[in-house]
């Protein structure tokens, strides 16, 4: 399609815009505003599958294989479903003491060349504007972390995502490419609310209950928004020797929104972006504590 809009030019290679009028939400694409809000609003998870175009697809898959050995792993890392410490005031079986895995690569963004198609698809106007409505969440703002704004979820052989809770409203991801097989996403839509916990399905579910899971299907391509506060949610583990990779887009409705150091250091092995780490300080009695200026 030619677009008439010079605002589109900068994704009119990227999305299927004939399909997903997303440069147009009050307008054309309304229909597909209505669409993702009352999915949202009925499980809290909107898949639009396609809404990349092949071509978009396959160079983000190259470059995101070029990235890959950049990624920084974690394997068998221990953690609850409510990504917070355990409270050890409770009893053992307790879901806010029960402890899980989580194996996952990280390719963060400040590795994500400037002209790469995925850093424009998430720094175009267009797909923020189309958010913002389809999310009726007021203006969204893209994350101020030069590390968490986007990433790249790498996923191997044997790698998964526990069972857990977001922290934030909700999340905006691109699958770029399945795996084998496994490596589902799997939810339990609205399994606690705001001040009910249900700490009884929780735990049920953690002991194996698969009463209410529901697999989120989505081919490469596909942009999904995710209401994950109130919605448990996990992958399971990836079988086979091929890669998934998924994107994570951060926004939130603040400006300035920073991942905390704690959550950059265990993602991403660091807290500064490259080149940017402070210099080693050379203070006799620091360079004797070892600090090493950290």
């Amino acid at each position: 399609m030619q677009p008439s809009d010079p605002m589109q030019n900068d994704i009119a290679d990227l999305v299927d815009l004939d399909r997903y009028p997303i440069h147009d939400p009050k307008g054309r694409g309304r229909d597909l505003v209505m669409l993702c809000r009352e999915q949202l609003g009925r499980i809290g998870a909107s898949n639009l599958d396609g809404f990349l175009l092949p071509s978009a697809i396959e160079a983000m898959v190259a470059e995101s294989k070029t990235l890959e050995p950049l990624a920084h792993r974690t394997r068998g890392n221990k953690g609850t479903a409510y990504l917070e410490p355990p409270d050890e005031t409770l009893p053992e079986d307790h879901p806010r003491r029960r402890m899980q895995t989580t194996s996952v690569g990280a390719i963060a963004y400040d590795l994500v060349p400037a002209k790469s198609p995925l850093r424009r698809l998430y720094e175009s106007p267009v797909l923020l504007a189309f958010l913002a409505q389809a999310l009726d969440k007021g203006p969204l703002y893209r994350y101020a972390d030069p590390l968490g704004a986007l990433n790249i979820a790498v996923m191997g052989d044997g790698d998964h995502l526990m069972w857990h809770f977001d922290q934030t409203d909700f999340v905006v991801s691109l699958l770029l490419q399945d795996c084998d097989s496994g490596g589902d996403f799997e939810f339990v839509p609205n399994i606690r609310r705001l001040g009910e916990e249900n700490y009884g399905k929780v735990k049920r579910l953690l002991d194996g209950d698969p009463s209410g899971v529901v697999r989120l299907d989505a081919k490469p391509g596909t942009l999904a928004l995710f209401q994950g506060r109130y919605s448990i949610h996990r992958v399971s583990p990836i079988q086979g020797p091929t890669p998934r990779y998924i994107a994570l887009l951060g926004y939130d409705t603040k400006p300035g929104t920073m991942s905390s150091d704690r959550l950059k250091q265990r993602r991403y092995g660091r807290i500064h972006p490259k080149g940017q780490e402070p210099a080693v300080a050379t203070a006799p009695a620091l360079a004797d504590s070892g600090s090493g200026g950290y």
